[in-house]
């Protein structure tokens, strides 16, 4: 298996027993599965693991654009999140790093990756305006800035996050300034089915710290 277990709220590996995988810090869990190293067959196993449940990547991939980490929440039942991290560079802003999250109310994997003190972020949202956006699959989808300034002050990301298909979409995005990407409705779209389109995206690179 190309994929290791790990708690989807920090960075333990996970205990496995007769009840359940166990976080030190967070108990029992469903497992976030992700590779040590990015790769094609890795990705292949991540896609399985995660059946219907969206994986959403920026699409197409530009040029010099490689995927650098992925992994899925899984238990016993179905999916419950998934993750990927994207990394290239801009003419302004150098290089960047993306990280796109979706998953069910609840989870935790995109609170961990966004460096946030909650585990969803719809309290703080309803509170502002959109100040984002998105096209998955042809379709707008609005995004709200969510502060991360009570748990970090270093502000060396922007994290944004919305709903869509009924769950939180959450993307963060290095150095901070990247933000602008999302300006043009930035596209997206779920690769699960996309099968030998695949078969050209680069995987590999220096994952991320989350």
């Amino acid at each position: 298996m190309s994929l290791i277990a790990g708690c989807p709220r920090c960075a333990n590996r996970l205990d496995e027993s007769a009840d359940g995988w166990r976080c030190e810090h967070h108990g029992y869990v469903p497992p976030l599965w992700s590779p040590d190293a990015a790769s094609y067959d890795g990705f292949g196993d991540h896609l399985r693991r995660a059946e219907d449940f969206p994986t959403y990547l920026p699409w197409p991939l530009a040029g010099g654009w490689r995927v650098t980490d992925f992994g899925v929440v899984r238990g016993n039942a179905r999916a419950r999140a998934t993750m990927v991290s994207v990394a290239g560079s801009t003419e302004p802003d150098g290089p960047v790093e993306v990280l796109v999250v979706s998953e069910e109310p609840g989870t935790g994997l995109g609170a961990r990756c966004a460096g946030t003190v909650h585990s969803d972020p719809g309290a703080e949202i309803i509170a502002s305006r959109p100040t984002a956006r998105v096209r998955l699959d042809s379709q707008p989808v609005p995004l709200w800035p969510v502060s991360t300034a009570e748990h970090d002050l270093s502000l060396d990301r922007s994290v944004v996050a919305g709903e869509a298909g009924g769950r939180w979409l959450w993307l963060v995005l290095r150095p901070a300034s990247a933000v602008f990407l999302l300006t043009g409705d930035w596209p997206l779209a779920d690769v699960s089915g996309m099968g030998a389109h695949l078969l050209d995206v680069p995987f590999g690179g220096p994952p991320p710290g989350w």
